[in-house]
């Protein structure tokens, strides 16, 4: 068989194995962008860059490779959401983005190196949401909104003591009145002890009507 298209089968064999392997972790955590899905992304983005090899070298191989980037995009956008109060879907769509170049760099010839990145990506996903446990352990960011008495003003000063008491950093803080209650809104940073710490503290207070967060 001719030389070039044993090596464009090598190529496919390779974007198969890497999309698959970073599939499977994502398949593992039922995410969006699952087993499948990752194969094809990270299949096509080499298909494209190896047809785009074989056209004009100059301009045609530079605009299909900005495209690729551009329309990986757009898919990664649609795996993000909105979850109550988070975003969710960041890493997903970061992944879709990161195999899509794990796919041109095997396009393009550069299996070695692409299988390395494979591997780093590997431990990012793997290792790393260990370190990022740990941190979530130390620090947490709660947004509390808070439902006291019409004239109750007392109460939003008890309420300040009682954050200012549990140790929890206030970043934004907004208060709206109406003819019956006033609602306080508090974006706080702390540990997860002084949040439930002050979770519970609020609760078993009289003058407050409703607590979310």
């Amino acid at each position: 068989m001719d030389q070039f298209f044993i090596e464009n089968l090598i190529k496919i064999g390779v974007a198969v194995f890497v999309g698959g392997v970073i599939g499977a972790e994502r398949e593992y955590l039922d995410k969006a962008a699952g087993f499948r899905t990752i194969i094809l992304i990270t299949l096509g983005s080499a298909l494209f860059t190896i047809f785009s090899l074989s056209m004009d070298a100059g301009f045609t191989q530079t605009r299909i490779a900005a495209n690729i980037v551009t329309g990986i995009g757009f898919l990664g956008a649609g795996a993000i959401v909105r979850d109550g109060g988070r975003i969710a879907g960041l890493t997903t769509a970061a992944t879709i983005w990161l195999s899509a170049a794990l796919g041109m760099g095997i396009g393009a010839g550069q299996i070695y190196f692409t299988l390395a990145a494979t591997l780093v990506t590997l431990l990012v996903l793997l290792v790393f949401p260990r370190f990022e446990a740990r941190i979530d352990t130390t620090r947490e960011a709660r947004t509390y909104r808070i439902v006291l008495g019409g004239n109750d003003f007392k109460a939003v000063e008890k309420v300040q003591r009682t954050v200012e008491e549990c140790s929890l950093r206030v970043f934004e803080h907004h208060q709206t009145k109406t003819e019956k209650s006033i609602i306080s809104s508090w974006k706080t940073i702390g540990s997860p002890k002084n949040h439930e710490k002050f979770v519970l503290m609020i609760l078993k207070d009289k003058g407050v009507r409703e607590l979310d967060y």
